[in-house]
């Protein structure tokens, strides 16, 4: 290539680079939008609108935020506060991060380490709320609302403390409130949405309520034997998980009324407006002695007009407070099976608050509540020992029958009964009447376990009357006893003794059936060791009691005072023909030994 070439070449080129610099255009490139990035823009553009709703700036708002929540986004930036809603029995600490139940603490009560009682607590409880939206499930906890505290009076006059969180702007609030009446263990809660058409779907929120229970008693095993998750449905009927240290859980088929966290002296529940619907329950024992139960609960709660409202429970477990809650509500105190509940639902629990009001010492009011039931069961007491008298005084008469037809069962058993009706005396007088005390017996069983009022009572040397008093710490085990020794069971045990060997002196009866109740008291005394010193205190003195009774009644009525009324009714009943009843009896015993003998 020779010199004039090469300048052309160049002059070429840079021709070309100038007219590329300073006159071609780039070439256009076809814009292709995906429904994905139509979709961002469009919340983009909702956020921006409501980002100016709420003076949140729209650059603080990252994309995954905006997809998520939608117009909600803005709402997801804030501060959390705690706000405390309060009165004289309870204290609830609220997050404005979703107006969600952080604490509860009952300010009557402290656990069994002297420490403020949290029934509900952060790190152990959670209760979170979820609405469902075009973008997706909502979780109440991520949006930031603003609390305003408040107060009024009802027409009762009594003061109703407010808590209201409201979020968002006049094109679309959400808004909850809680209410909080003076001397009331009971939260109203109420949930609203304004102005949010199009924005939420389906007509209900959901709620997810977990709870670690704390062990708030020194006895772990008697409050696991007390704690259980408990249900009533909307066909009235009271369900619960049982107390058993397996897992277990339920899909409930009907919609529920209300459902309690029931511990041993506490619960805390939610109750229904309406009803709660497609409710799922759970319950297990953890392996950390510092919980006595896991239980979880999740439901839907239907709305009306975009708003629903339903109220807590957090308190003691009084069966009195209890019933005002709602229907059934105080199935969570557990009164005993039916033919024993009517004793303590009627009468003890009506007894027992009568008591509290005149006499602060519990010990001193269970020594009263023996004393006006011995009473008003005295004329049983009575009657039951003339009977047993009367078959003491007349035991040379039966055993006279026993040597003559000794060997026919049947005629034996047909003179006794003509014996017995001449005498005017019947097997089972001494019997009924103490049959007839057996409900108030096992009331018991069931009342002193689960009496709140006892709880952190001290009498004498026991400091909780809750539970067994620890008058011996043994430093081995002793296997169906345990490691300490109770001084009211080991009294109990004593007087029961003392008070069979005396009834032993009024009965007839002989053999295994004599040195029974020898044994019971023994056996009672492995049960009771580990039960609430109030139950065994209330045996110790229902048996001095007794004894006294007794003698008392020994005092006035003697073996000679029987023998007379014995004789007596034979005099008078020489003639006496037999009784229909008895007639067909002697035919049914005839029969029978007829047949026996073919």
């Amino acid at each position: 290539m020779d010199r004039n070439q090469a300048t052309g070449l160049i002059l070429f080129a840079a021709v070309i680079l100038t007219y590329s610099i300073f006159f071609a255009s780039s070439p256009e490139v076809p814009e292709v939008e995906t429904e994905t990035q139509a979709q961002t823009e469009t919340k983009i553009q909702e956020v921006e609108a409501t980002a100016e709703m709420v003076a949140v700036p729209d650059s603080t708002l990252d994309a995954e935020r905006i997809a998520k929540f939608g117009v909600l986004a803005p709402l997801t930036q804030g501060n959390e506060e705690i706000v405390t809603l309060e009165n004289d029995k309870i204290q609830v600490k609220i997050s404005s991060k979703g107006a969600e139940i952080k604490e509860v603490i009952l300010k009557e009560y402290l656990d069994w380490k002297k420490q403020p009682l949290a029934l509900i607590d952060e790190n152990s409880s959670s209760i979170n709320f979820s609405l469902e939206s075009r973008t997706g499930t909502i979780q109440l906890e991520d949006l930031f609302f603003s609390p305003s505290l408040g107060s009024y009076e009802n027409e009762e006059g009594v003061t109703v403390h407010t808590l209201s969180f409201q979020t968002g702007s006049e094109s679309g609030k959400l808004i909850q409130e809680y209410q909080l009446s003076e001397g009331s263990y009971e939260v109203a809660k109420s949930f609203r949405m304004e102005n949010y058409s199009g924005v939420f779907i389906g007509n209900s929120i959901q709620m997810n309520w977990e709870d670690q229970v704390r062990a708030h008693e020194r006895d772990l095993a008697e409050s696991r034997r007390k704690t259980q998750l408990n249900y009533f449905t909307a066909s009235e009927s009271y369900e619960n998980l049982g107390v058993s240290d397996d897992a277990e859980q339920e899909a409930v088929a009907e919609p529920v009324k209300w459902i309690g966290f029931s511990q041993r002296f506490f619960t805390a529940g939610i109750i229904a407006d309406a009803d709660f619907q497609n409710v799922n329950l759970a319950q297990s024992t953890p392996a950390d002695s510092a919980f006595v139960r896991n239980m979880s609960a999740s439901l839907t709660i239907p709305m009306q007009d975009g708003e629903v409202s339903y109220r807590y429970y957090f308190g003691p477990d009084k069966y009195k407070v209890l019933k005002k809650v709602s229907e059934g509500f105080e199935k969570n105190v557990d009164m005993g099976y039916f033919f024993v509940s009517w004793v303590n639902k009627y009468i003890i629990v009506n007894l027992f608050s009568f008591l509290e009001k005149y006499f602060s010492s519990y010990g001193a009011i269970i020594i009263l509540i023996v004393f006006i039931i011995k009473l008003a069961l005295f004329p049983l007491t009575y009657k039951s020992y003339i009977g047993m008298a009367k078959m003491r005084v007349i035991k040379p008469e039966i055993d006279e029958l026993k040597e003559k037809y000794g060997d026919d069962q049947t005629k034996m058993q047909q003179e006794q009964m003509k014996l017995f009706s001449q005498l005017g005396v019947s097997p089972i007088s001494g019997c009924l009447p103490m049959v007839l005390q057996m409900p108030f017996l096992f009331a018991m069983f069931f009342f002193f376990p689960n009496a709140i009022e006892l709880r952190q009572e001290s009498f004498l040397w026991a400091s909780d009357l809750s539970t067994f008093d620890e008058f011996i710490k043994l430093p081995f085990t002793i296997p169906f006893y345990g490691s300490h020794v109770s001084l009211f069971t080991l009294l109990m045990t004593v007087s029961q003794i003392v008070y069979t060997h005396f009834n032993n002196q009024l009965t007839t009866a002989t053999g295994p059936m004599k040195n029974l109740g020898y044994i019971m008291p023994v056996m009672f005394m492995f049960i009771l060791n580990s039960y609430p010193a109030g139950l065994s205190f209330y045996y110790f003195v229902s048996n001095m009691v007794t004894f006294g009774q007794q003698s008392l009644i020994k005092l006035f009525v003697d073996d000679k005072k029987i023998r007379k009324m014995v004789d007596d009714n034979k005099a008078k009943n020489v003639n006496k023909k037999k009784s229909k009843f008895q007639q067909r009896l002697e035919d049914a015993m005839k029969a029978a030994d007829t047949n026996r003998k073919k």
